[in-house]
């Protein structure tokens, strides 16, 4: 608590010059007037309950004005409160929806593992407006940039490998996303893509969209997965489904150069694990901004010592009241 008049506090000196003038006249009165041969009768008496009655009013109308000069130097309390200002990054999540994302390499397969990760991606990003982009032999937008996480992350479950003609249109993927925040004026830009295969497919080479990303100032986070060597992918026969062992082909070096061109990162994530990491790096690396402004709230306090003035002034008047009533 503190004062906002505290020069008002001076006026306390009121109330303690009241109290030594009554104190003062309280010794003027104990000096005899009447000279007799024994104060026993007197003595005996001892102290009246008027005797002390007498003085209430006078107490209750000196705590009275003690809290009248309070609540004239305005009393307050203040509490820190901080506002919390995040700075969102535009964040486009580029996925290969080609039929190898069907291997069985990552638990249960290639896709579902990194829509999964994915999503938990999404939910630690709250300030982040966040865009989905899924290529194949073409690429289409599945979710426009925005901070609906809730349909973000429903979107995302929609993906699967059968929405757009077979193919590797890595080059499409990335120019797709690109498109999607070009005229974003976020001061931080970044595309995840994230592919399992070669680019075998497209108008737009993938240097191209490299290019167009780097002139945007978008970064580029590549991540291509699979397992070294070979991995189990199901085939169709005329028996049913066959499991089969299939040769894991990533353009490592293509990936490489796209996230080197636009001042972004290639990672390599061959099974679930790998890829969580690799999100949790991404997400430490791509950090808000936040702003703190801290400011005091303020409560006024003069009001509790304007009561209690009014109580004692009331509870005066009535003492006076009685002791005038008194026999």
């Amino acid at each position: 608590m503190f004062f906002e008049n505290p020069k008002l506090l001076w006026l306390l000196v009121v109330p303690a010059l009241m109290v030594l003038h009554k104190v003062y006249i309280e010794l003027k009165e104990r000096e005899p007037h009447l000279r007799v041969s024994n104060s026993n009768p007197w003595m005996a008496t001892g102290w009246s309950i008027f005797g002390l009655i007498r003085h209430i009013p006078f107490v209750l109308r000196t705590i009275a004005l003690v809290m009248i000069v309070l609540s004239l130097a305005r009393p307050r309390s203040s509490t820190q409160m901080d506002r919390i200002d995040s700075e969102g990054i535009d964040i486009v999540l580029a996925m290969d929806v080609s039929t190898s994302m069907l291997a069985r390499d990552f638990t249960p397969d290639r896709i579902s593992a990194a829509k999964d990760i994915a999503i938990e991606f999404i939910a630690q990003r709250p300030s982040d407006r966040m865009g989905i982009v899924v290529f194949a032999g073409e690429s289409y937008t599945q979710c426009p940039l925005t901070t609906d996480r809730a349909t973000l992350i429903n979107l995302m479950k929609e993906v699967t490998t059968d929405l757009i003609e077979d193919g590797t249109a890595i080059g499409n993927g990335l120019a797709t996303a690109v498109a999607r925040m070009k005229d974003s004026d976020a001061k931080s830009r970044v595309v995840i893509l994230l592919t399992d295969g070669v680019n075998n497919r497209g108008e737009i080479t993938p240097e191209t969209a490299a290019e167009i990303a780097s002139t945007y100032g978008i970064r580029v986070y590549t991540i291509g997965v699979g397992a070294n060597g070979t991995a189990p992918y199901p085939v169709m026969t005329p028996w049913g489904i066959d499991v089969q062992n299939v040769e894991v082909e990533i353009d490592e070096n293509l990936l490489s150069s796209i996230a080197s061109a636009t001042g972004g990162r290639y990672f390599r994530a061959t099974d679930n694990t790998k890829l969580a990491e690799i999100y949790s790096e991404i997400n430490k690396m791509e950090k808000a901004k936040t702003t703190i402004d801290s400011f005091p709230i303020y409560k006024e306090l003069f009001g509790q010592f304007a009561v209690i003035a009014l109580v004692c002034l009331l509870l005066e008047v009535l003492i006076r009241f009685l002791i005038r009533r008194m026999p």
